[in-house]
């Protein structure tokens, strides 16, 4: 199976709202004092979330939405690592996990003050700013101790640079799919199996592997609305092991990927194989938004030819 392939365990299972008797049912077991559910989040992901007392997150895994790459459980287990080695990071804590059926799994963290990033409006130097301290965030992030999350039974892994490779062609075959689906011609005079095939022969013999949050990216970045400033990163469901840059490339247009790589090595260099993946990654992000946003097209041509110099 390709690891972008998604198989959903369940689809048929029911998707109840819980009732709030319910929730605090859940929540009390682990938060005694709780008292009222003060909002439910209904984005249509994996999850569904319920707020209570504006100081919790009951987090509950949708059945219907159970699938590999989601995992609640693997949450608790990356913010337990955090809070034992790294715990001044700006990341919810973990105060209980259950799974009491099929149907009913959850787990209860602090709720990360302020609004998302893609909900937030901020001025274009703020919105740097923020793309920067999550780099900063980042690199923490993938230097605690990684033979846990290795060892762990939890977390789909690339092994080898093979391994990443062979993610980053599948990458490039989702893409070629959009484009055919679209009906697009390819609007760079660089023949699109070329771009692939000097994207792939860039890549390092790396084993840089670390456990990757997968998408630290404006929905998941939380920011004071008023002032601007970065408060934290939240839901690491989505986990897996593979090379750092895959962190990085969430900030996927070329100036926001810049500001995340001179957050991530503000305080400490990186390998040159770090650099040369990040160049070919850098590749693929740019094929990327050529496939998905067409209304930006003359932009997204820009970077990619931009990145193929680099590489």
């Amino acid at each position: 199976m390709s690891m972008l392939t998604e198989y959903y365990f369940q689809p048929d299972a029911p998707d109840p709202v819980l009732s709030e008797a319910e929730v605090l049912r859940c929540v009390r077991s682990f938060v005694p004092s709780a008292k009222a559910v003060t909002a439910v989040d209904e984005s249509g992901g994996e999850a569904r979330t319920y707020t209570v007392d504006e100081a919790y997150i009951l987090k509950v895994q949708r059945p219907q939405q159970l699938r590999v790459s989601t995992s609640l459980a693997r949450e608790v287990f990356f913010l337990n690592q955090l809070a034992a080695t790294a715990p001044d990071l700006s990341v919810p804590r973990v105060l209980g996990y259950a799974c009491e059926t099929n149907l009913l799994e959850y787990n209860i963290q602090t709720r990360m003050p302020g609004v998302a990033l893609a909900n937030a409006t901020l001025t274009p130097e703020r919105r740097q700013q923020v793309i920067f301290r999550v780099g900063q965030l980042l690199r923490r992030l993938h230097g605690i101790a990684q033979k846990p999350f290795h060892d762990s039974a939890h977390f789909p892994a690339d092994r080898t640079a093979a391994d990443f490779g062979a993610r980053l062609a599948d990458y490039f075959e989702v893409l070629a799919r959009r484009l055919k689906t679209d009906r697009r011609a390819w609007p760079v005079d660089i023949a699109f199996e070329t771009v692939r095939e000097r994207a792939l022969a860039a890549l390092p013999d790396s084993n840089e592997f670390v456990a990757l949050h997968s998408n630290p990216g404006p929905p998941h970045c939380f920011v004071d609305p008023d002032t601007g400033r970065f408060n934290g990163l939240i839901d690491f469901g989505d986990a897996y092991i593979s090379h750092p840059v895959l962190d990085l490339w969430r900030w996927r247009w070329r100036s926001e990927m810049s500001a995340a790589l001179a957050g991530y090595i503000a305080d400490a260099p990186v390998s040159a194989g770090f650099m040369q993946a990040w160049k070919a990654v850098s590749v693929v992000a740019a094929v990327m938004l050529v496939a998905f946003f067409p209304a930006r097209e003359s932009e997204a041509v820009a970077d990619l030819k931009r990145a193929l110099v680099d590489l």
